[in-house]
């Protein structure tokens, strides 16, 4: 049999799994609107694994692309090194509206939602958890996908509770079914104990409030934000009253339930309608009559940074209450759960279905690998992951801010985020983003300079209000590519004083701080070092600042982002030049000759050892960490030749650790040294080496897109080495076509479609280029620019099975073995997607890969 055909029969076994077993594929009535991209995301991939850094940090939300609150099954408390969902876990102890924007990040006030049955209502954590059933294959009795989650439970008295659930941005739609005799109930818990740090027993006891101020209504709010601890000083004052707020709604007709409330272990019940209950440990309670028959108990819950209120016109603005209609499907009622499920679906298909991928061009050729469909689901995926973060935070035309504490009125069509995890993101998210959804942009960019103009501040790493987490200005970077990149709608003279501030103004108690990674009790950590060592010296002091070496180049590379900026909005020569000269200096005062690495100084100059001052990295991957100056670095380390054998001895020593951003360029600087062979080959063994369909599917971190938009654009033959100089470095392409339509999602209904078409046949058995078209003119180098693709092109890779003289130095070839052929020569192979037959391996955890 062709192997296309067991490959098409695998996937429909995936799609159309038993009812029983887990699925990443919803049922009939929540898969409208159809779009086989969203069908191939798996929303499990990067969930599992027993270890914070073990399988990517991300959880199976149901949330519309950058959505304000995401909502998900817990399965395990959450904090700093812990999401609320593990795939690992066989319990349930509710749905939770959370705002965790990252495993290495703290919570800000979720509210959980949890179903059970009986006369007592069960609060502690661990007691209120019900085992997942499982069909006959083991499996368990679960849906996850992007716009809709149910799960299937034993509720602990010999009958069943099926949540389901999908959400708009700011609102949760939930419906449960309870199969018991008992009385059902639905509890709130509105502040619970909140673990601070990554420590599990560092517990603290925030604050919440509720009241019941209707029959079918629950409201309150909780004032728990587990990253306070490092705001900077000069905000704190006004973080400190942050709340996240809730009102829950319970569908017109529930049977009218009897409240209660219970504080520490002391019951209110029945509860008074409009008394408000505040303090720690607080949960409140819908307790429903018994029912000889199924109770299906539906609701909405609101949620708002703003005030109880607002919470309650989110509802009516995202999902209104539902009215009698004629129509004959329930997912055309607005209001019904059906509808908003739909409505979430739809969202994520209307982006999706601007991208068409297609693994081979001829569908029906004798082709096919098993790997197909494992990178299918990846790709597809990533996509999903690439627009999750930021996430919204305003909310009908107003903002909360915890800067000043206050609520901010936005320009009409105004936008604010949060979740900014821009250390990682600036690499290749951001480009992406620019890419794809460049509607977004503009408000991305408005919510940093309000940021600056309430804080003093760009953001670093924003959660809530910055958290000074990881090293460098990198809002410099996102500012000044996306204005290389025509990107409109901001305020750019605003946007250069900020980065500007960021160049040249030291943080507070810059001489005498640290800024050790979370350190608490301190200011804005910005460029720490700037005055006491990089501005006069062009290095940050080891002996005084923490991830000296990491911030010195960082700082480098963000002034050379100022640059950019400053050339692009025509600032005066004086300002471009003092950019552009210490961008291109510094870099290098950290290179000792002697070694050939770079290496961290202290601040009389002397060297401070190989392992010190490195931020999720080390010499090894720093040492090519000059992204803006790649030609200088190669003569540094001693020209084409021996800067090759360099990267040779990086990778082939085991030092590239792709789970961590410094390492994502590095496979690239191949083909800028005259080695695109060997790009080729890399790009391809990482994305095998990191990427699958699995809870494991994912090394490291997601961090908030940046793994996904690695991959990609890895796919896609491209990758922004250096964001801020508009062009790509040129991979190795994993599919036959990808083609994009570039119009945003708000205007591409309305226009022509600007298709962005990469075409590479055989790409999935040849790993090397023969030759680069884009439309149609020849590209002799290994280089893209965003002008040749941003308005859609037709990009045509030859392929080929053998080492070809496209972006190879003749030189380099000769130095490595390979011959002076400029047609090519054959070459050891190297595992990429699809080149060979399953191996038993493989077919171990094909079954698991092929289900999920």
């Amino acid at each position: 049999m062709r192997q296309y055909k067991r490959l098409t029969l695998l996937i429909l076994t995936a799609l159309v799994s038993l009812n029983e077993a887990t699925t990443t594929h919803p049922p009939p009535e929540f898969s409208i609107p159809d779009n086989a991209g969203l069908d191939l995301v798996n929303m499990l991939i990067g969930n599992g694994g027993d270890t914070p850094n073990g399988s990517g940090g991300m959880i199976p939300s149901t949330a519309p692309p950058f959505g304000m609150t995401r909502w998900v099954a817990q399965t395990q408390p959450h904090y700093v090194s812990a999401t609320p969902y593990n795939w690992t876990l066989n319990k349930v102890m509710g749905v939770v509206g959370t705002r965790q924007p990252a495993i290495w990040m703290g919570e800000s006030a979720p509210i959980s939602v949890v179903p059970g049955v009986g006369p007592n209502v069960v609060v502690d954590f661990e007691e209120r958890g019900l085992e997942v059933l499982r069909g006959s294959d083991g499996q368990k009795n679960e849906v996850v996908s992007s716009g809709y989650y149910s799960v299937e439970l034993d509720d602990g008295h010999g009958g069943s509770i099926t949540i389901e659930q999908t959400a708009t941005s700011r609102v949760a739609h939930l419906r449960f079914t309870f199969d018991s005799t008992l009385s059902p109930y639905v509890l709130f818990e509105v502040s619970r104990p909140s673990v601070i740090t990554s420590t599990p027993t560092n517990i603290t006891f925030p604050i919440g409030s509720v009241s019941i101020p209707d029959d079918l209504e629950v409201c309150g709010w909780s004032d728990e934000r587990e990253d306070s601890i490092i705001a900077p000083i000069s905000t704190a004052p006004f973080s400190k009253h942050f709340k996240g707020y809730f009102c829950a709604r319970f569908d017109k007709g529930t049977p009218k339930p009897i409240y209660g409330v219970i504080q520490n272990d002391t019951v209110s019940f029945p509860h008074p309608q409009h008394k408000v209950s505040q303090g720690p440990l607080l949960s409140a309670y819908a307790q429903f009559p018994q029912s000889k028959t199924k109770t299906v108990i539906t609701m909405r819950v609101g949620t708002s940074f703003i005030s109880e209120d607002q919470a309650r016109k989110n509802i009516d603005a995202e999902i209104p209450d539902s009215s009698p209609s004629s129509a004959a499907d329930a997912h055309l009622i607005p209001g019904t759960f059906q509808n908003t499920a739909f409505q979430v679906r739809k969202s994520w298909a209307d982006i999706l279905s601007r991208v068409d991928l297609k693994v081979y061009i001829d569908e029906n050729s004798n082709k096919g690998s098993p790997r197909d469909f494992v990178d299918q689901q990846a790709f597809w995926t990533a996509i999903v992951h690439t627009l999750q973060y930021p996430t919204e935070q305003h909310e009908q035309g107003q903002y909360y801010s915890g800067y000043d504490n206050a609520v901010h009125v936005l320009e009409e069509g105004g936008e604010s985020y949060t979740g900014y995890s821009i250390w990682d993101t600036f690499r290749a998210e951001w480009a992406w983003q620019i890419l794809f959804v460049p509607d977004r942009i503009p408000g991305f960019v408005q919510s940093m300079l309000a940021d600056y103009q309430e804080s003093g501040w760009l953001p670093m790493w924003k959660n809530i209000v910055e958290t000074n987490i990881m090293v460098g200005t990198h809002a410099d970077s996102l500012v000044a590519e996306a204005v290389l990149k025509n990107i409109t709608g901001f305020d750019r003279e605003l946007a250069w004083e900020a980065v500007w501030k960021d160049a040249t103004v030291p943080p507070e108690n810059d001489l005498t701080t640290v800024y050790a990674d979370r350190e608490e009790h301190v200011d804005y950590e910005v460029r720490a070092g700037l005055s006491s060592s990089y501005a006069q010296n062009g290095w940050v002091a080891d002996d005084i600042h923490s991830e000296s070496a990491s911030r010195t180049l960082d700082y480098a590379y963000d002034d050379y982002a100022a640059y950019v900026l400053a050339r692009e909005l025509g600032k005066p020569e004086n300002v471009t030049n003092f950019l552009l000269e210490r961008a291109m200096r510094a870099p290098f005062t950290l290179f000792n000759d002697a070694t050939g690495f770079m290496e961290a100084r202290n601040a009389d100059g002397s060297w401070a050892g190989d392992d010190n001052g490195w931020t999720e990295g080390d010499k090894w991957a720093y040492s090519f960490d000059v992204v803006h100056d790649i030609p200088t670095l190669i003569e540094r380390r001693g020209g084409n030749v021996k800067f090759v054998q360099s990267l040779d001895d990086h990778f082939n020593g085991g030092h590239n650790d792709h789970s961590n951003e410094p390492s994502h360029h590095i496979p690239y600087l191949y083909a800028l040294a005259g080695a695109a062979y060997k790009t080729q080959e890399k790009v391809r063994e990482i994305a095998v080496a990191n990427y699958n369909n699995t809870p494991e599917g994912l090394s490291g971190n997601e961090d908030c897109g940046q793994m996904s938009a690695w991959y990609i654009f890895s796919a896609m033959g491209f990758y922004p080495v250096n964001p801020v100089s508009g062009e790509y470095v040129v991979g190795s392409p994993f599919f036959e076509r990808i083609t994009i339509d570039l119009n945003s999602p708000a205007s591409s209904s309305q226009l022509s479609p600007k298709l962005l078409t990469v075409t590479a046949i055989g790409a999935r058995t040849k790993q090397y280029i023969k030759s680069l078209k884009i439309n149609g003119v020849d590209v002799d180098q290994p280089i893209i620019k965003h002008e040749q693709i941003a308005q859609g092109a037709d990009i045509v890779f030859e392929m080929s099975d053998e080492i070809q003289g496209w972006g190879n130095n003749e030189a380099i070839l000769k130095a490595f073995g390979v011959g002076n052929e400029t047609s090519g020569a054959p070459h050891e192979k190297v595992s990429i997607p699809g080149d060979s037959e399953p191996s038993s391996e493989r077919n171990a955890d094909a079954s698991l890969r092929d289900e999920l």
